[in-house]
């Protein structure tokens, strides 16, 4: 499912939307960048950091669990560092990129959800997720999975290229 970039010449209903947009767009692109790889490639680094196209799909999950879940809804969530082990982002051997790939979607379902529900100057409460710092508002939150998610797509453009998979936006 391709998404069109979303331009800033195509008109939005809110700011809200505008960041709904972006997200859904680097969600997707990412996964359309990774589904088209080899399957070898899926598990193997091409860089000198070691990680791998799964284990970025997997990071990219929990960096919205940890930050709309866990940080904006306060939410209590058993294990937010997941898709690390050995101070590593980590994917188990039995770990597939259809499952992956399913739960990156509803993770995206999930914030689609919650943001749109919500206000962007709405400030998270206070808990673990803020190791003592003031929490953030909704769309500082999104400010930054939009940047993350930018920069990881990026990445992975060059992995792809790397690869002989598919190169550019």
């Amino acid at each position: 499912m391709s998404l069109p970039f979303p331009s800033p010449s195509i008109p939005a209903a809110d700011r809200t939307e505008v960041f709904l947009r972006y997200l859904d767009f680097f969600r997707e692109s990412t996964v359309e960048k990774a589904s088209a790889l080899p399957e070898g490639e899926l598990r193997t680094s091409r860089l000198a950091s070691g990680w791998t196209p799964l284990e970025l799909l997997k990071h990219l999950r929990y960096v919205e669990l940890r930050w709309i879940e866990w940080g904006f809804e306060g939410r209590d969530v058993p294990d937010p560092w997941g898709d690390r082990r050995d101070d590593r982002w980590y994917v188990a051997p039995e770990e597939t990129l259809d499952g992956l790939v399913a739960e990156l979607r509803a993770q995206g379902e999930h914030t689609r959800a919650v943001v749109s529900a919500a206000d962007l100057d709405a400030v998270a409460p206070p808990g673990p997720r803020w190791a003592g710092a003031a929490p953030a508002t909704l769309e500082r939150i999104l400010f930054h999975l939009v940047q993350e998610y930018a920069r990881h797509l990026g990445h992975l453009d060059i992995v792809a290229e790397l690869a002989g998979g598919p190169v550019g936006e």
